[in-house]
Parts: structure tokens; sequence; C-alpha cells
């Protein structure tokens, strides 16, 4: 059954003190550091014209973040950055001046010397850190909370990290990593913020702007215009607050519709929208979700604070709507391109499909202004990271 809790944006704005950490200045950095990589390539952005007609909107476009860098997934983009970011402040190099060649130099690695990056994940993430502390000549070590599926963490071992499957929560492996980088004397690279934890999760954020930036520009090429409507998912928050902020800064006159998009089970965000004074809450589910890249009960400091000025609508939804989503872009109607996209990745095309197909949903429909004029951009933050669990999911039904 496709369950969806909404909740219109109705807190007072705040000073909104981070948004501008995703100017298009900031961005171009790290837009640029990326396409320094050899293996970057634009990931494509699938236009579903059929799909559109069907649903009743103008046009309908997916940002495929299957094909980045090989990894399935869109994750590496942030902590790569960060990664980069931090060595050349460690060196007192300029950020402008960071590159593949330059941070993978001996010159710059004698100056380090070899330095460990600390982080938790559900997945992604963690096997981007691993990734590219390869990349980069550095080392990576990995905590992955219960309920973690082995072939995620055969991935990040085979990026050559350490990593482990522990028997606790996702926060409170990220308390894990913090304390084991400090003991250490390593670095915790996550996509979170806390209080006096800020700087690295905002460069991954940035980092995160490849896609959003690509994204814009191919659909530009693509004679649309840009996005009446953007719906973007949640954990913790850190891209959705990226999404958020770019947009609202590309377009102050006219941003778009932004349609924040969290499992029932891991509500942080809609829960903080609930309460309606502006500060952060914790999630109220009980954090079991085939959306495991969603599984996060606290919301990124930085994130909320761009959110709670510049994001329209909440939305919590069950598992069934992802399902939904996976399943119409695994098997688009005729002349529209395939997605392969994950549990996490497909929740926006189910959504989308629920608030235009059936009556049930007519007034979040209504009040998010989706009619036949919309042009809205989904992202599929990732494929089929979890081959065996996709194949049951789109094949057989929903199994966890």
């Amino acid at each position: 059954m496709n369950e969806i809790r909404w909740i219109r944006n109705g807190m007072a704005p705040s000073g909104d003190a981070y948004t501008s950490l995703m100017g298009q200045e900031e961005v171009e950095k790290a837009r640029a550091f990326h396409r320094s990589f050899p293996q970057y390539r634009e990931t494509p952005l699938a236009e579903l014209p059929a799909m559109a007609a069907y649903l009743g909107i103008g046009r309908l476009f997916i940002k495929d973040e299957s094909w980045r860098f090989g990894l399935n997934a869109f994750k590496a983009l942030g902590g790569s950055y960060a990664m980069g970011r931090y060595l050349g402040e460690l060196t007192g190099r300029d950020p402008a001046s960071m590159d593949y060649r330059t941070v993978t130099s001996e010159a710059l690695r004698k100056e380090t010397g070899e330095i460990t990056f600390f982080t938790a994940t559900d997945g992604n993430h963690g096997r981007g850190v691993a990734w590219a502390a390869r990349e980069l000549g550095q080392k990576a070590v990995v905590y992955m909370p219960r309920g973690t599926t082995g072939i995620r963490l055969e991935n990040i071992l085979r990026e050559g990290a350490r990593a482990t499957i522990e028997e606790a929560s996702y926060e409170e492996c990220v308390r894990m990593a913090a304390e084991a980088a400090a003991a250490s004397g390593g670095v915790v690279v996550q996509d979170t913020a806390w209080e006096g934890y800020e700087k690295i999760p905002s460069w991954i954020m940035q980092g995160y702007g490849t896609m959003i930036a690509e994204a814009d520009e191919q659909m530009e090429k693509a004679a649309s215009g840009p996005p009446t409507h953007v719906f973007i998912q949640a954990g913790v928050g850190s891209v959705t607050g990226a999404v958020a902020g770019y947009f609202a800064l590309k377009y102050p006159q006219s941003p778009p519709v932004l349609i924040t998009i969290e499992a029932e089970a891991a509500d942080c965000l809609y829960q903080s929208a609930l309460a309606g004074d502006g500060k952060p809450r914790r999630a109220a589910g009980s954090g079991e979700t085939i959306m495991a890249g969603l599984n996060c009960g606290e919301a990124n400091i930085i994130s909320w604070d761009i959110l709670r000025n510049h994001c329209s609508f909440f939305t919590a939804i069950s598992d069934q709507v992802a399902v939904k989503g996976m399943r119409m872009a695994a098997a688009p109607l005729k002349g529209d391109p395939q997605v392969i996209s994950g549990e996490s990745g497909a929740v926006g095309l189910g959504l989308l499909a629920a608030l235009m197909e059936t009556e049930e949903w007519k007034e979040l429909r209504e009040a998010a202004g989706l009619d036949s004029a919309s042009r809205v951009l989904l992202f599929s933050t990732e494929g089929d990271t979890d081959p065996e669990r996709y194949r049951n999911i789109v094949w057989r039904g929903l199994e966890r």
C-alpha cells in the first residue's frame, strides 16, 4: 500500500546561514576537481516523455547516478571532494589548484604522510570514501550498521578499506568512527554534520554540486528550461540540502517546488518540519526499511538549516512507494529509456506516480502545483547496489 505522510513547510525563515555553500563559484570548484579524475564522465539525464504523458505532466527527467565513477551511486562525489579539500588545506594549497594530479602526487604525499579516513555508512557513502582514499593513496576505515547486507560490505572491502558490520545503528556507527579517528589521529569524513563538525560535511555537500549542476545544464541542453519541481530523497539530508541550496541560489526569482522524501521508518526531517519550531528532531519511525541509504535517524544540521528555508514540502513514504518507483524505472513505457534504480534511488518516481495516478493524494498534487506544464527533475542516486535484493524486489515482490 502506498502510504504517504506530508506537510507543507510552514516554518518561519531563519538567518539562512548555509545556503551560500552551494553558490555557483563553490560548485564550479568541485566540478573542476571531479573533471580532473581519469574516471570522470558526466552521468546521463534520462528523459521519459511517454511516462510524462502517462502521468499528466509536461516533461520528466531522471538523473541516473548508477554510472558515476563505476561505483553505481553518486556518493563518491562528496567524499572525494572533501578529502581533496582537506589535503589542500593541510598543505596550504589554494582549493582552486586541487586536482587529481596534485592530490595523487608523490610531492603531496611526502607532505601529508599516510592519512586514514574514518566513516560510517549504510553502503554507498562508505564505498565512495574507500574508493577515493585508494585513488588518493590514503587509507579508509568504515563502520557499517546492523542489517547491512553482505554485498555492500564486500563492495567496500574490494576498494581496499577496512570495514566491519557492527551490532549498532547508523548513528552509533557515526560516533564509533569519530571516536576511532580521534584516538588514532585519523580524519572523519562523514556526510552529516553536528555541532563542531561542519567543515568536511560542507565540502561533501559542495561535492554533490557536480551532480546537480550537470542535471541543470543537461535540462537546458534539452531545451527544457529549469525544473519547476524537484523530488529529492533524504537520509541525513546532505544531498537534499545541497539540491535545495543550489536551486535557491541559481533561480532566486523562480525556484522550483522542492519535495523531500524520507522513509517513514527514518523520518527525521519530516518530524522536524512537523514540530514547526525550526529545530531538528530525531526520527520517530522504527528504522526498518528496504531503503538502506535513507535509514538515518538524525538530520545534518547544515542541511536542515537550508531546508527549513527552501524546502516546499516534506514527505515520508512506505517501502511500497519505493518498490513502485523501482519497477516503473526498470520497465518503462515504450520508447522511454530504462533506468536501473535501487531502493533509495527510485523513491522520487514512486512518489510522483502515487501523486499523479490516484485521487488519494490529490491534495498534495494540487498544493504542489503538479500539472501538464510541470517540468519534473528526479535524482536516481543509486543503481542496483545490492543486485540480489534488487531482483527480489523488481522480479518477485517486496522482500526485506
